[in-house]
C-alpha cells in the first residue's frame, strides 16, 4: 500500500519561513538558532526534531529558494512561443525580483560567500542550484543555436550574477535596465 505524502508540520513550516525571511535579510552566520526558535515560536527541541543542525536548516532554506526560482522559470516559459521569448521573460522576472523593496542580492551567491568551502553541504546546495540554472539557460540557447549555446548561457549567467550583485548596491532600475539591454543584445547575437 502506497503512503500518502505528509504535509509538513506547522512548526516545520514556521521554522522554514522564519529562516527564509531572516537568513535572506540578515545573512546566515549572523543569525543564531535562538533567534530562529524565538521568532518561529517553537522550542529548540522542535527545531532539532525537524532539522538536525543549523546547517540542515540552511540547506532546507536554499532548497526552498531553489524551488521558488524553478517555479519562476517555469512561469516565464508559460505561453512563450520561442526560446528567445522565454529567455527574455526569465530576464524580466529576474529584473522584477531585483526591483523588489526586500531585495538583498542573490540568496545563493550570498550563501556561497558565507560557506566558501567547496565540500560543505551548503556550498554544494548552491552549486546544485547554479548548475540547474546554467543547464536551463543552455537548453534554451541550444534551441536557438546548438553550437554556441554553452558560451551564450555562460554570458547570460554572468549578466544575471552581475545584476544580482549590483542590484543591492546601486540604483535597481538602472541595474535592471542595463541587465535587460545586455540580455537583448546577447539574444540579437544568437537569433
Amino acid at each position: 500500500m502506497a503512503r500518502t505524502p505528509q504535509r509538513p508540520s506547522e512548526a516545520r513550516s514556521r521554522l522554514l519561513n522564519t529562516a527564509l525571511r531572516i537568513f535572506y535579510a540578515e545573512g546566515i552566520h549572523s543569525v543564531g538558532i535562538d533567534r530562529i526558535v524565538e521568532e518561529a515560536q517553537v522550542t529548540r527541541a522542535t527545531l532539532y526534531r525537524h532539522f538536525l543542525s543549523k546547517e540542515e536548516l540552511v540547506v532546507a532554506y536554499l532548497t526552498e529558494a531553489d524551488n521558488a526560482m524553478r517555479a519562476h522559470a517555469a512561469q516565464a516559459a508559460e505561453g512563450k512561443h520561442s526560446p528567445a521569448d522565454t529567455l527574455l521573460a526569465l530576464a524580466q522576472a529576474i529584473a522584477q525580483g531585483i526591483r523588489s523593496p526586500e531585495f538583498r542580492g542573490c540568496a545563493f551567491l550570498n550563501a556561497a560567500a558565507e560557506y566558501p568551502e567547496p565540500d560543505h553541504p551548503v556550498h554544494q546546495a548552491v552549486l546544485a542550484h547554479r548548475q540547474w540554472f546554467a543547464d536551463t539557460v543552455t537548453e534554451l540557447f541550444a534551441q536557438i543555436e546548438e553550437e554556441r549555446a554553452e558560451p551564450a548561457a555562460r554570458h547570460f549567467v554572468m549578466l544575471r550574477d552581475g545584476a544580482m550583485a549590483a542590484g543591492c548596491l546601486s540604483d535597481a532600475d538602472l541595474v535592471c535596465e542595463t541587465f535587460l539591454r545586455g540580455v537583448e543584445g546577447l539574444l540579437k547575437a544568437y537569433v
